[in-house]
């Protein structure tokens, strides 16, 4: 008899599942699209070193940020630092100067996801005086 009900029961709770409204996965970040032709998408995966910071820098495209694992510090000029943990964003426009990127842990690295929208074969990171 248990063999009988098993499948009515596994066909019930699937016809269920698919009856369920699904949650609706929120953007982590909207952003107009400033790219037109000669322009290229760059992604990576970088990991700050702890205590690690870079110095003034710009990336001449529009810059998104995504944190993977770890606590980072990041400011553009003009305005006030943030401090990011796993799953926040950050953006830089194409005309932001990155004045700080900092790791905030002392012991531990940070992971985080780039995505550039660029110019072909334009340098990543150009430094700022």
């Amino acid at each position: 008899m248990t063999y009988k009900i098993l499948p009515l029961l596994l066909f019930a709770s699937t016809a269920a599942m698919a009856q369920a409204p699904q949650a609706a996965a929120p953007p982590l970040m909207l952003k107009d699209l400033i790219a037109g032709p000669g322009k290229e998408v760059r992604m990576q995966v970088v990991t700050s070193a702890p205590g690690a910071a870079s110095p003034a820098h710009r990336h001449n495209g529009q810059v998104f940020v995504y944190i993977l694992s770890g606590a980072m510090e990041m400011q553009v000029e003009g305005q006030a630092p943030v401090q990011l943990t796993v799953g926040q964003t950050f953006y830089e426009s194409p005309d932001d100067i990155h004045v700080a990127s900092r790791n905030l842990s002392q012991t531990e690295p940070a992971k985080f996801l780039v995505v550039m929208v660029v110019n072909k074969g334009a340098p990543t990171t150009v430094p700022v005086k």
